[in-house]
């Protein structure tokens, strides 16, 4: 009995590749929506702690996700080009427009939340 046995290295590669950036897109729209989930719209500001709330609902449509392929990374959270630099002040305290913010962490504890379910992601990502 005779066998020939082939491996493709670059192949692999290119799969392997290609399969984290599909779940690094998965896990970034899975954590934007849990981040969407906590922001709650109201004319009240939230208590120091918790998420902050929206008015009108710009937070919750600023929570955005982009995948960063030569890092290999994705990046979640408030667009400064829609909502502006507030959320810094929210998410860790601070001063915003001369008034001062407690603070009202939201990707933080959201990434916190969603953690064990991140490496989900990853399983059978590669195929042939």
């Amino acid at each position: 009995m005779k066998a020939k046995l082939s491996f493709d290295a670059r192949g692999l590669a290119a799969a392997v590749l290609q399969g984290s950036f599909a779940a690094l897109r998965r896990a970034g729209a899975y954590v934007r929506r849990a981040a969407r989930h906590k922001v709650k719209t109201s004319d009240h500001p939230s208590p120091p702690g918790s998420p902050p709330h929206s008015r009108a609902g710009l937070l919750k449509r600023s929570i955005l996700f982009g995948l960063d392929k030569p890092a290999q990374a994705v990046v979640i959270g408030p667009a400064e080009s829609v909502i502006g630099n507030a959320m810094a002040a929210h998410e860790f305290g601070g001063r915003y427009k001369r008034e001062r913010y407690p603070a009202r962490p939201l990707m933080g504890p959201t990434l916190t939340s969603t953690a064990p379910k991140l490496a989900q992601f990853w399983r059978d990502s590669v195929t042939d």
